[in-house]
């Protein structure tokens, strides 16, 4: 089995993504919010992420079904700020309150190769919508290395 992210590497499609993605950052449509701000001049709408993603943490999860966790865990990236504000969530203070640091999408990708070598059988973004453009960015970087 080839991971689809090699295939869209060998197929050349991340810059086509990367280039559509972040025009949609300029007049933010990115989630159904359509909050039309212009987050690559970092303003902010519902989601307050400007033009990098927020980290809040990373690590090897295992509170997965067993097919995704298997002995090493799923490699969780948690985001900050999401845009869908649920009034139970159990993350509140990485989706409400924006713990963690923005990151650059190297950062991203570096920290996806780290949980990758510790044994983790896959990625796991939570919750990533509204960065979707540096996401792109982030895994065309890993799939590079």
């Amino acid at each position: 089995m080839i991971p689809k992210y090699r295939t869209a590497l060998d197929k050349g499609v991340f810059p086509d993504r990367i280039q559509k993605a972040k025009q949609m950052l300029e007049n933010c449509t990115l989630c159904p919010r359509q909050c039309r701000v212009n987050r690559l001049e970092e303003e902010t709408g519902t989601c307050s992420t400007g033009s990098r993603a927020v980290v809040a943490s990373f690590g090897s999860h295992f509170g997965e079904e067993p097919p995704l966790v298997g002995k090493s865990g799923s490699g969780t990236i948690f985001l900050a700020f999401c845009n869908l504000l649920c009034c139970f969530c159990q993350n509140h203070e990485i989706s409400h309150d924006g713990e963690g640091e923005e990151t650059e999408p190297e950062r991203i990708a570096s920290v996806m190769i780290h949980l990758e070598q510790i044994g983790c059988r896959n990625i796991n973004f939570v919750t990533p919508t509204h960065v979707v453009p540096q996401l792109l960015e982030a895994i065309e970087t890993a799939a590079k290395s």
